[in-house]
């Protein structure tokens, strides 16, 4: 093992419900079962690694654990000290919770706190379940959908004067701005919530059953909430607030879309590849029957106006490579696009994990590996390789800036 630098990887398939069935048993030539299959993640997040495929097969946390310069670089294991970021491909049939990610020093915080209390990693109720931050860029398989961030403030405004039943709330908002407007309806009782919302679930609901409304309205999002609650009329979900509050943004497949600690967002409808931070904290606010913490999520959201930023990637490597630059330290995402014939020559500065989105090909370096829709691969640090497209061949790379 310690010569070959170059593996194919096996991931791991997360069972959440709001998954598709069939995007990714396709993608990676599993059998469709009646289980929905929400996530596969790359990487070496302790709670789910995933397994390099070598002669004698090894999780890639202990892989790199064992020898981490040879593996990550120098610089990588100085800073990091493991595999810095979390690989995934997502396939979203249903609304993602509505969600913010904290700051790396508010999440050495939280994760402090919460063992300190003695809440187990496991423990639903449980906020942080490691230490670290969880920018995030996402770069679109499908037509996609997902709410991101504040409206600016005209917007906003426009809203609350529109939507009949949200009018009680413009005085709020003049008044105590984005936080006071967010605090009221996240801490509003949940009769309140009903009684606010019920009049616009009435309304909604018969429209979006009659297939009249648009994906850009938030009517549209904010009905499918209702449909698809089992709790239906009876309990509605304060996170219908959101979808009426965020910028709903639409991305085309090639782009992408980053989101920083504190930006609130959610995942509506489609398929992307999505790379982050090493880290599974989130801090909910509605749309789920997951663990909600009202007074964590006030604590790190930014109450600010967001113009969503739509990344069209920066080409490179003579056009064969497409690169998603962010902030963040930890993660870089790009796109390798090989014409058939076309050979891809690249020596990793940093540890690489590949998944084959179409095509088929070879890579060559320390190992030979055929490539085809869904191959994942994982490639040291110091791995000089060669792809070769014999069809055309568009593979996702994620790798350190």
């Amino acid at each position: 093992m310690s010569e070959a630098k170059l593996f194919y990887l096996k991931g791991k398939v997360q069972h959440y419900a709001w998954g598709g069935f069939t995007y990714i048993p396709e993608m990676l030539g599993l059998p469709i079962t009646d289980k929905p299959c929400a996530e596969y993640w790359m990487g070496a997040h302790q709670s789910a690694p995933s397994q390099l495929e070598a002669a004698s097969p090894l999780p890639l946390n202990e892989y790199i654990a064992a020898r981490p310069a040879a593996v990550l670089g120098q610089k990588a294991a100085g800073r990091f000290g493991s595999l810095p970021y979390l690989f995934k491909i997502l396939d979203v049939k249903d609304m993602l919770s509505i969600q913010v990610h904290p700051t790396k020093s508010e999440a050495e915080k939280g994760f402090a706190r919460e063992n300190a209390a003695g809440i187990p990693l496991n423990a639903p109720n449980r906020n942080y379940k490691d230490d670290n931050h969880k920018p995030e860029i996402m770069v679109a398989l499908s037509e996609f959908w997902l709410l991101h961030g504040f409206l600016p403030e005209d917007k906003l405004k426009k809203v609350l004067q529109d939507v009949p039943e949200l009018r009680s709330l413009a005085g709020i908002y003049e008044k105590e701005g984005y936080f006071g407007l967010y605090k009221t309806v996240m801490e509003m009782p949940q009769e309140d919530v009903n009684t606010l919302l019920r009049p616009l679930a009435e309304r909604v609901l018969p429209a979006y059953q009659a297939g009249t409304l648009q994906k850009n309205d938030p009517a549209f999002w904010a009905a499918r909430a209702i449909a698809n609650d089992p709790e239906g009329m009876n309990r509605l979900d304060r996170g219908i607030f959101s979808i009426y509050f965020f910028n709903i943004v639409y991305v085309s497949p090639g782009e992408a879309v980053f989101q920083d600690a504190g930006i609130p967002h959610a995942y509506l409808e489609g398929q992307n590849a999505e790379l982050m931070a090493n880290s599974d904290n989130v801090l909910r606010g509605g749309l789920t029957p997951k663990h909600i913490d009202v007074e964590e999520l006030l604590k790190h959201t930014r109450f600010e106006a967001v113009h969503p930023n739509i990344l069209k990637g920066e080409a490179v490597h003579n056009g064969q490579e497409r690169i998603y630059n962010t902030p963040a330290p930890d993660f870089v995402i790009s796109t390798i696009l090989l014409k058939t014939g076309e050979t891809y020559a690249h020596t990793s500065t940093a540890p690489e994990i590949w998944i084959v989105q179409s095509g088929k090909g070879k890579a060559s370096g320390s190992a030979e590996l055929e490539l085809s829709r869904g191959a994942t691969v994982f490639a040291a640090y110091g791995e000089a390789y060669t792809i070769t497209a014999a069809e055309e061949l568009v593979v996702f790379k994620a790798s350190i800036p």
